[in-house]
């Protein structure tokens, strides 16, 4: 089997991979899609090195076929279609034990921490496993894992039918978190600086605000009849965003932090005094997410094909990556693991 080992210097090495049989409580899979996030570009761009410690198999967005059960698997059959969730949690801290695995205070990030998806058959504990109705193609399965970050985001915000949500920053999880909110009855805007971004969520029918161009606290204002946003996702990781995000959100407003910043940004707290606002995090997902983020796709109350940029064989990687390095517009670029192409 092929496997495409990052090595540094924006550059994958296909070769031969090593094809490990399951542990009693471990599954093998046939890898199909696989997706590149932002992270994987922060990888690709060599700022993640020292974590990654190259060369090392990367990737985290998936969708496979159950090729081999251990022997104590009892819910998973071989040729189950699955997605994988890609946290490997120590079961045995006190977040843990409150039931709060996926923000373990031992996390290891599979595809990050640990060899990834980006490789034809991937083994992996049976617990990060979620089947695939028939609904869903291995292709659009890819993408359960990044709308299972929205999911969490929409969840943890408390938003509801009827409230006004502003998605600061319109990238493929801006995008999708919009899709997640509107599919609860919020209404939705969404503020991006980049045209092609602009006209991908009008095309999928949100309201969009460029606040370069646009007054943005003024068309909040004009849009929610002069109360604010109820919701504020911060999703671009900018100081302008966080200088934002306070100014436009309503009395009693609750703003999710989902960007992560470089750097420590300056927050101004009289607002949440003034406002009594409520800053709420969101990392990663839960086991629930990716159940609702399936529910989603299989019901078709989002259609994830436009977010799909490009599909690309295994050994294409390293030009799937430099497309998507040159057009940063992109929303998803899926790998297909199960083809080598032609180079």
């Amino acid at each position: 089997m092929q496997a495409a080992y990052y090595i540094g210097n924006k550059e994958f090495s296909v070769s031969a991979g090593t094809l490990i049989p399951p542990a009693s409580d471990e599954v093998r899979l046939d890898v199909g899609f696989v997706g590149i996030c932002g992270t994987d570009m922060h990888i690709y761009h060599g700022v993640m090195d020292q974590r990654v410690a190259p060369p090392q198999i990367i990737g985290h967005e998936l969708s496979g076929t159950v090729a081999e059960i251990g022997s104590n698997v009892s819910n998973i059959n071989i040729g189950d279609r699955v997605v994988v969730r890609p946290l490997d949690y120590c079961g045995d801290c006190p977040a843990c034990d409150a039931g709060h695995s996926h923000i373990c205070h031992q996390l290891k990030f599979m595809g990050i921490d640990t060899p990834g998806a980006f490789q034809q058959s991937w083994t992996v504990n049976a617990r990060t496993l979620h089947k695939l109705p028939a609904a869903v193609s291995l292709e659009h399965g890819a993408l359960i894992e990044p709308l299972a970050v929205a999911c969490h985001d929409v969840a943890r915000s408390r938003l509801k039918a009827g409230e006004h949500a502003v998605v600061i920053g319109g990238g493929p999880i801006g995008q999708l978190i919009a899709q997640v909110a509107k599919s609860v009855g919020a209404n939705v805007m969404i503020s991006e600086v980049n045209n092609s971004r602009l006209t991908f969520a009008k095309n999928n029918n949100i309201k969009t605000v460029n606040p370069v161009t646009e007054d943005l606290n003024a068309e909040v204002q004009a849009w929610s009849n002069g109360k604010g946003a109820d919701v504020v996702f911060e999703v671009s990781g900018v100081q302008q965003a966080i200088d934002a995000m306070t100014q436009i959100a309503a009395v009693r407003g609750r703003i999710c932090m989902v960007a992560i910043h470089s750097e420590k940004p300056q927050v101004d707290l009289f607002q949440f005094f003034w406002k009594e606002l409520e800053l709420l995090g969101a990392r990663v997902y839960e086991a629930t997410d990716f159940e609702k983020a399936i529910e989603l796709i299989a019901t078709k109350a989002i259609d994830v094909a436009p977010y799909i940029s490009s599909v690309s064989s295994l050994s294409e990687i390293n030009d799937a990556f430099a497309s998507m390095a040159g057009n940063p517009q992109g929303m998803k670029a899926l790998v297909n693991c199960q083809t080598l192409g032609d180079s």
